[in-house]
């Protein structure tokens, strides 16, 4: 819904009705924003009262800090990577997995997690190690592995090749190149690393 000058005052007001789940889910929608367009840094918990259309210390009643307020954001906002792709091919299977992978980073939530890891000092970035791995990396990493004992199964794919290296492969290097070089993951870019680094890596004989 579109607001406009006419519509924000009776929105607001509206807003101040909302109780429990309601306002809270209202808040942590608005910590992702905020995380996802000005950042960790620019992050204010007055800004994010703002963004819910409620107060301050209706923010601060829940989450009595910056730190608590984010971690409760990105644990109810990541993305779900719930099932791994079968379309019995390895290599479709991988791009696959690697394009929800993308659209995951690239996401609202998948911004402000990104936000997080950048720009958060060694002490801050610990108090969110818990939730990013629990939420994105496990999950990615698990998806991986069926994919890999299948195509073991099918014989396209080493008999060795189920190993936490193997797995770390895929989220490292898209991680590193998003940061480091600016890679946005198109299409392209998913197919030639599946086809010049994964599959030389998984097929038999490889190693």
């Amino acid at each position: 819904m579109v607001t406009s000058r006419w519509t924000a005052a009776p929105a607001q007001a509206a807003s101040l009705r909302r109780r429990g789940p309601v306002l809270e889910r209202a808040i942590l929608e608005a910590a992702l924003e905020q995380l996802s367009t000005v950042g960790w840094n620019g992050l204010t918990m007055e800004g994010v009262a703002a963004g819910a259309q409620t107060g301050k210390a209706a923010v601060y009643r829940r989450w009595p800090s910056k730190e608590d307020l984010v971690a409760d954001a990105l644990q109810a906002g990541l993305p779900r990577l719930e099932q791994a792709p079968d379309t019995g091919s390895v290599r479709e299977d991988l791009l696959a997995l690697c394009r929800g992978a993308r659209d995951a980073m690239f996401s609202r939530p998948g911004f402000a997690v990104r936000a997080v890891i950048h720009e958060c000092d060694p002490v801050q970035a610990e108090r969110f190690h818990a939730v990013i791995f629990d939420g994105i990396v496990e999950p990615l990493l698990k998806l991986l592995r069926e994919i890999v004992v299948r195509g073991i199964e099918r014989n396209e794919v080493r008999s060795d090749a189920a190993n936490d290296y193997v797995f770390d492969a895929i989220p490292a290097i898209m991680m590193y190149r998003n940061k480091m070089r600016g890679s946005e993951w198109g299409d392209r870019d998913l197919e030639e690393m599946v086809d010049q680094l994964m599959l030389p890596l998984l097929r038999p004989g490889a190693g």
